[in-house]
């Protein structure tokens, strides 16, 4: 690649990225970009993950683009449908031709005198992921699957499978690989609220009695607004929502899984994120002989199965490990400033996007009471604002910085309680308890704010 110097650079080519790279050359089509993906393949997740039956786990008439909205009657799409509508999309408006494929950022470093970074790039070698360890997995002497690497050919007929997890893998890998194994058991450490949700929009008859581009914007405004009052809805009234997710599994689960405790999670709808299955396909699969919840913990893997700690032994052929993810912030690059690397962990977020003390720098990080793309979409609008005020003060630099002597309570960037995002603690920065320091809540305050909002509170332009 040899050195070269743009004015953006974006980091992947997934959702977030293109929907970056579209607002970057529309708003600012004299700055020169380009993205750079450590995969060889555009997509990021969806391009990533090719287990059997992934799909979204919301809607896509909210998770698509605002300027290319979603316009098929499948509201949750499995993800080679999300893949060809992140490949037609880029297509479509020329940024697969600002794609840098098989480009990984290692390091980046900010000079305070030349006001510029410089980017380390490892060209080629693909991208390695952390995998969730269990201890005594290496003991089993079946096959072991971890999702992120399925096996292309992998025949699972009638085999006997366990599924070790309770989130939107393990939900969703359930009711498809009970189609063909002989058993399908999903052995979770603690349940999760899993909703059933019509695959496809009802609301058809808003796009038979209006043209496309009306329908298609009422149907999205109509998904956001009602993502938006359910979660408003559990939050205000926990009590009644978990009695209501309660009945609702009730009637779907069969005789011989219980509710109590396999669908009765310690904590409040929406404390950690809900499952949906399309169609109430994983509670089908439960209907069926082959499909089983136990809830309970690991005492020992042996050659043959797992024991749990209540004396049950899941004899098994396969073992899925779906234990959810581990987070990293900007593809795990090293952060510096004038030489001296920056713990992102140390640091609270401006606005969601901004972290404190390193210059010119957004982080397009999504919701996770929502479609994660309009999270990242409120975020490209703020710094997209930024940039023009950087432009109309002749400014060359923006950084984030909390005033000295200020007070600001430490507080989650995300607000849930699942493990997975207390673990990432260690690895994403701060959100504060006032001003400009608070956490992304919702993607109407939120892009309300990126178009309208004040920008000079906590922000140093030079």
């Amino acid at each position: 690649m040899g050195d070269l110097e743009v004015d953006v650079v974006i980091v992947g080519a997934g959702v977030s990225g293109i929907n970056a790279a579209h607002r970057i050359q529309t708003q600012f089509p004299n700055l020169s970009y380009i993205i750079l993906e450590a995969r060889d393949a555009i997509g990021g997740t969806w391009d990533l993950f090719k287990y059997p039956g992934i799909r979204s786990d919301s809607d896509l008439y909210t998770f698509g683009f605002p300027w290319r909205l979603w316009s098929s009657e499948k509201a949750i799409a499995d993800g080679p449908a999300i893949k060809k509508y992140l490949i037609e999309s880029a297509n479509e408006f020329g940024i697969d031709k600002k794609i840098s494929y098989g480009h990984k950022l290692v390091s980046a470093d900010w000079s305070s005198k030349e006001k510029l970074w410089s980017l380390d790039v490892q060209i080629g070698g693909g991208e390695k992921s952390k995998i969730a360890i269990i201890p005594g997995l290496e003991n089993f002497k079946g096959t072991v699957i971890h999702p992120q690497f399925w096996p292309e050919n992998i025949d699972y007929s009638d085999k006997k499978i366990i599924i070790i997890g309770s989130g939107a893998t393990a939900v969703t890998l359930l009711p498809v690989l009970a189609q063909k194994a002989a058993s399908v058991t999903m052995l979770q450490r603690s349940p999760t609220y899993i909703l059933s949700a019509p695959a496809t929009d009802s609301g058809s008859w808003i796009r038979n009695l209006l043209p496309a581009f009306i329908a298609h914007r009422l149907v999205r405004w109509k998904f956001m607004w009602m993502m938006f009052f359910y979660f408003q809805f559990c939050r205000a009234f926990p009590a009644l929502a978990t009695r209501q997710i309660k009945e609702a599994t009730e009637r779907e689960l069969p005789s011989h899984v219980k509710q109590d405790p396999n669908f009765k999670p310690k904590y409040n709808p929406w404390e950690q994120r809900l499952c949906v299955c399309p169609d109430g396909d994983f509670y089908r699969a439960l209907r069926e002989d082959n499909g089983d919840v136990i809830t309970d913990t690991i005492q020992e893997v042996t050659e043959t199965g797992i024991l749990t700690s209540g004396g049950k032994f899941l004899d098994a052929d396969i073992v899925i490990t779906a234990t959810g993810l581990k987070m990293k912030i900007a593809g795990g690059a090293q952060i510096s400033v004038d030489g001296q690397t920056t713990r992102i962990s140390d640091k609270f977020i401006w606005k969601g996007t901004m972290v404190q003390d390193i210059p010119n720098a957004a982080f397009l990080l999504g919701y996770t009471n929502a479609s994660w793309t309009l999270g990242a979409e409120a975020s490209i609008q703020l710094m997209c604002r930024v940039m023009r005020g950087m432009i109309k003060k002749g400014a060359v630099a923006v950084v984030a910085r909390v005033r000295p002597g200020e007070d600001l309570q430490a507080r989650s960037m995300m607000n849930l309680s699942s493990t997975y995002i207390k673990a990432g603690g260690g690895v994403l920065p701060k959100a504060g308890d006032k001003g400009p320091w608070l956490a992304k809540s919702n993607y109407f305050r939120d892009v309300w704010n990126a178009k309208f909002g004040d920008i000079s509170d906590g922000l140093e332009f030079s």
